[in-house]
């Protein structure tokens, strides 16, 4: 699985939200703020949008004439989660894993978007790879060169593997993403739908350097957590033997109440990296927003950062990656 900073061939997104799910009053906000992601995307790269039949003409409006729209069912907007993982092996031919998508652990209806890996890996014409395993892209982070961080709460939960101990889960991960370590981190499970993704604890700039999220809220149910994933990297060595490079990022002390709820995901850490520049969430706390500007621009020097207003889309508890997947060149 290459590196996310390498150059993409296109960016897959699905233009999902609902009113079953999203309920009324977030439906338009997160339609909205969906569109502004994939429009600044679309400035440094292709993006392929999928969307409902019924909902071209509203997709083409709010996301704009560079999204390349394809109809296909689906249930939601979570593309890192329902898409396929693409790999590269050693001959430079693509695939596209499928990771067989069961709603987090059947905490949703997910008829369509359980189809959504194989559409995607037939529409980039890439191998669709088969796998036992059940987890999803947003569980799993990697350097592009050995090294992965993924989160037991997710991949071990026996709501997706049940009864396969961890050393098989890991050959398997191993074998599929061309891993050589795997850095275990243990997140929190049952607390969001997602039982603790990877991609809102940690993530890697560079082979080497892991930028890692920071709750500092002793009230939060990350509080603790968080500091041990810091333990943990701090500790931990990389595929080549060599010292993580940590860097801290701390999340904002408030946000904007418009769309504040108990699920808002208020973290700096689901960014996503595209040719040219870093797509970063803003949430109005300006000491916060900029220093999280400040440092993704030392993180990622010959990038543009643009920060967005993604409060919708956080207030439904995700961000701005797990709304794409990165299809490499």
């Amino acid at each position: 699985m290459p590196d996310e900073a390498d150059p993409h061939r296109a960016t897959w997104m699905a233009f999902g939200p609902s009113e079953e799910v999203w309920g009324q009053r977030l439906l338009g906000p997160a339609r909205e703020h969906l569109g502004g992601i994939a429009r600044a995307i679309a400035a440094f790269e292709p993006v392929r949008m999928l969307v409902r039949e019924d909902e071209q003409e509203l997709a083409a409006r709010l996301c704009g004439s560079r999204v390349q729209l394809e109809v296909q069912p689906i249930d939601d907007l979570w593309m890192r989660d329902t898409g396929p993982v693409f790999v590269r092996n050693a001959a430079g031919a693509s695939g596209g894993v499928d990771f067989n998508f069961n709603g987090w652990g059947g905490k949703q209806s997910h008829g369509y978007d359980a189809e959504v890996a194989g559409y995607v890996s037939d529409a980039a014409e890439v191998q669709r790879l088969r796998t036992r395993l059940v987890l999803e892209g947003g569980g799993i982070e990697v350097d592009g060169a050995g090294t992965a961080l993924i989160t037991e709460s997710c991949v071990l939960n026996p709501n997706r593997n049940r009864g396969l101990r961890k050393e098989a889960c890991e050959a398997e991960l191993k074998r599929l993403l061309g891993l050589r370590k795997i850095i275990w981190l243990p997140g929190i499970a049952g607390r969001d739908i997602t039982d603790g993704h990877t991609d809102f604890y940690a993530r890697f700039a560079a082979p080497g350097v892991v930028v890692a999220g920071l709750d500092d809220d002793p009230a939060s149910y990350d509080h603790a957590v968080t500091r041990r994933h810091l333990e943990i990297l701090r500790q931990a060595t990389d595929a080549r033997g060599q010292r993580l490079r940590v860097e801290v990022l701390k999340g904002p002390e408030s946000v904007r109440k418009a769309f504040e709820t108990r699920e808002f995901a208020a973290g700096y850490i689901n960014f996503y990296v595209c040719n040219g520049a870093v797509i970063a969430p803003q949430f109005g706390d300006a000491r916060a927003d900029g220093n999280a500007r400040a440092l993704l621009r030392d993180l990622f020097p010959r990038r543009e950062v643009v920060q967005l207003d993604i409060d919708a889309i956080a207030a439904g508890g995700g961000g701005i990656h797990c709304t794409t997947q990165q299809q490499p060149r």
